[in-house]
């Protein structure tokens, strides 16, 4: 596996890998009451993500299929973390995590690092160390736990 940062070329992939994972993070399955939000995740609007200076985005490659996304904006905010169903459970989620901690060195920075993260990656992040910073919130038809990284933690993860 490889890990790259993302073109705009990419942007296409990025959207359709997102939008499979779509119902995992959205309050209604259908999409009801989402569509402001997932006008943000078309390729276009990807597109002009990856082009902007507000995020960096890098994605992870298997045997030229992209395994993985995952963006940082203002290099202190979790933006996307995203592994196709088809990779999970396989440590790409850890590698794309280690791979923007170690860039931006949040393994010892003080700065406080957030993530909005979905119901269902709540355990990733914990394990990472996150610790949930407010509650269960949802805005825009999804629903997402503000999240941030625990200092403390994350030098007991030092490698």
């Amino acid at each position: 596996m490889t890990i790259r940062p993302a073109t705009t070329e990419d942007a296409l992939a990025i959207s359709a890998l997102i939008g499979s994972l779509a119902h995992h993070f959205l309050i209604h399955a259908d999409g009801s009451q989402a569509d402001a939000f997932l006008m943000t995740l078309t390729a276009e609007s990807i597109e002009r993500k990856i082009a902007s200076a507000e995020l960096d985005y890098y994605v992870s490659v298997f045997e030229s299929q992209m395994t993985g996304v995952i963006s940082v904006r203002g290099g202190t905010h979790l933006f996307h973390l995203f592994v196709s169903e088809d990779f999970q459970r396989k440590g790409i989620a850890y590698a794309l995590w280690t791979h923007v901690k170690n860039i931006y060195g949040w393994s010892s920075s003080e700065v406080p690092v957030t993530v909005n993260s979905t119901p269902i990656g709540v355990p990733f992040y914990e394990y990472v160390g996150f610790r949930q910073a407010g509650p269960r919130a949802e805005k825009n038809g999804v629903a997402y736990i503000p999240m941030q990284l625990a200092v403390m933690e994350l030098n007991s993860l030092k490698e």
